[in-house]
């Protein structure tokens, strides 16, 4: 009901406030083709925002794959932080929450009762005494070994309707936007 009006509660300076769209228009039609829906009378900026869109991929596989995790005993910080470590040599406290997408204080903590479980071993790093370094440990890759096969299973079933070639021409590309940091 584009052009109706809502009356203003009395004593607000707002005379009258414009109506809110509905969401039943966006939910009827898919977003690519909302072009109707709207005051613009086009596609929602966010439709077509690279940003956005790669939030919405990530959200979507992580939220069907956060079941395992959970299930494991594990958070969502928790399981990034072992696998990202597994297999990996040991690293600094602060490329760690780097590659994992957390503030450094944070993932320090983490990392401190990760490693009272014994899933984490920690050690100066003796080319800076003042870093710590941290590796995973035998317990906590046998804790997040049988999790990254089902991560890989999961991520096979996401893109079963792409060939070899898209899959890795997609990471690659994923690879190279991650470049511009």
């Amino acid at each position: 009901m584009t052009g109706q009006r809502d009356v203003a509660p009395a004593g607000n300076p707002k005379a009258e406030l414009p109506r809110r769209e509905t969401a039943t228009c966006a939910a009827a039609e898919p977003r690519a083709e909302s072009a109707g829906c709207g005051s613009q009378g086009g596609k929602r900026f966010i439709d077509d925002y690279l940003g956005y869109l790669l939030g919405q991929a990530n959200h979507a596989l992580f939220k069907d794959f956060e079941a395992a995790v959970r299930a494991a005993g594990l958070g969502s910080l928790e399981w990034r932080v072992l696998a990202t470590l597994s297999g990996q040599a040991p690293m600094p406290v602060g490329q760690l929450a780097h590659e994992v997408l957390s503030q450094q204080p944070t993932v320090t903590k983490l990392v401190q009762r990760l490693a009272a479980q014994g899933w984490l071993g920690l050690r100066d790093d003796p080319t800076d005494q003042r870093r710590t370094l941290v590796q995973i440990t035998p317990t906590g890759q046998r804790k997040i070994a049988p999790l990254i096969q089902k991560s890989r299973e999961h991520e096979a079933r996401v893109l079963v309707d792409l060939d070899e070639f898209e899959i890795r021409r997609l990471k690659h590309q994923l690879r190279q936007l991650t470049r511009f940091r």
